[in-house]
């Protein structure tokens, strides 16, 4: 139950990116890194409903982290990837690969091992702890630099940076949901209105919120998503170390294993990366009238596309029909002389 849980979280995180970023590429590029990116997106339903889904897939990876482990949690919750292409693989018309899927997993795979070479213990030491905030600023603060970065490029290069920034963010958002749970567990909920850290996990998510939006502004998802699938989980295993006092262990098996993990983490990023059906991720009037019209029949509609293309490929009968049919056209009245004779003569 616990496994199908997360699964279920990082397909909504996934499906959430797709709708966002397809809504967001259509906004000005003048709105980057400005409040009326947001302005402009709060007008579209499709990007409102990839909100809805993102939100619904955090509360589910939010529960999820608190019952399994986060050796476990982390590398299941950085499939969102996988889910984010097949839903992409009919939006843009475009097959999906075994390279991107090979990408996907090895990216997943690098989580885990990652993961695996640390030993998670509860949330004892917490951001009051100079450990604590020194981690977090070390964070925001690389992550200032990637977006000061960004804003000298533009394209590609500029969503990439911005997407780095806003997964470091969300590591950080992480941690402080880590530490707002386990306030939770002993504590009523009303408790959180007293206290920082909810507030904290607010205003991070919402900086966290601002930057990928932006990066999805800038350029299409193969841009942004893999640097903030693979930056999002660097940062939580960091602050789970510096603040929570996650202990890694230190061996000569553990030490290549994190070598290991880091070198599929990077390969990972550059093979989604490379994938055709997030490059060509393109706004289509046709479908963007349709899924503002009606955005869950879209979404049903465009996976069973994914699943048979040659159907979604061929043309509709009565269309077809129409095509054969020849337009007539009736000659124009031209009127003679004689027929403007009058009739008496």
């Amino acid at each position: 139950m616990n496994l199908a849980i997360t699964l279920v979280a990082a397909m909504l995180l996934g499906a959430g990116f797709v709708l966002q970023q397809y809504a967001a590429e259509q906004a000005p590029k003048a709105h980057f890194l400005r409040l009326a990116l947001i302005a402009d997106l709060l007008r579209r339903r499709r990007w409102l409903l990839g909100i809805a889904v993102m939100v619904a897939g955090q509360l589910a990876s939010a529960w999820s982290v608190s019952h399994i482990s986060l050796s476990l949690a982390e590398p299941l919750l950085s499939t969102n990837l996988l889910f984010a292409l097949a839903l992409a693989v009919p939006l843009s018309g475009q097959r999906l690969r075994l390279t991107e899927l090979f990408g996907a997993l090895i990216l997943a795979g690098g989580v885990s091992a990652l993961s695996v070479a640390r030993t998670v213990h509860s949330p004892s030491a917490t951001f009051r702890t100079p450990a604590g905030w020194l981690g977090a600023a070390v964070i925001a603060a690389i992550a200032a630099l990637f977006v000061q970065a960004g804003l000298r490029r533009a394209g590609t290069v500029r969503a990439t940076l911005t997407g780095t920034a806003a997964g470091l963010v969300f590591g950080i958002c992480d941690a402080l949901t880590r530490l707002t749970v386990h306030i939770m567990e002993s504590h009523p909920f009303v408790h959180l209105l007293t206290i920082w850290p909810g507030y904290s996990l607010i205003a991070a998510n919402l900086v966290g919120l601002w930057l990928m939006q932006s990066a999805f502004n800038s350029a299409p998802l193969h841009a942004s998503l893999p640097g903030i699938s693979a930056a999002e989980p660097l940062a939580g295993i960091v602050l789970g170390v510096v603040v929570f006092g996650d202990a890694i262990r230190i061996s000569p098996p553990m030490l290549a294993l994190q070598a290991a993990g880091l070198a599929a983490l990077v390969s990972g990023v550059v093979l989604v990366a490379r994938a055709p059906a997030l490059s060509q991720l393109k706004p289509r009037p046709g479908v963007i009238a349709a899924t503002s019209r009606h955005p869950i029949s879209t979404i049903r509609t465009a996976a069973v596309s994914a699943m048979h293309p040659e159907e979604s490929d061929a043309p509709d009968a009565e269309q077809q029909e129409e095509r054969d049919v020849p337009e007539v056209t009736e000659p124009p009245v031209t009127t003679t002389t004689s027929d403007r004779r009058p009739t008496g003569v």
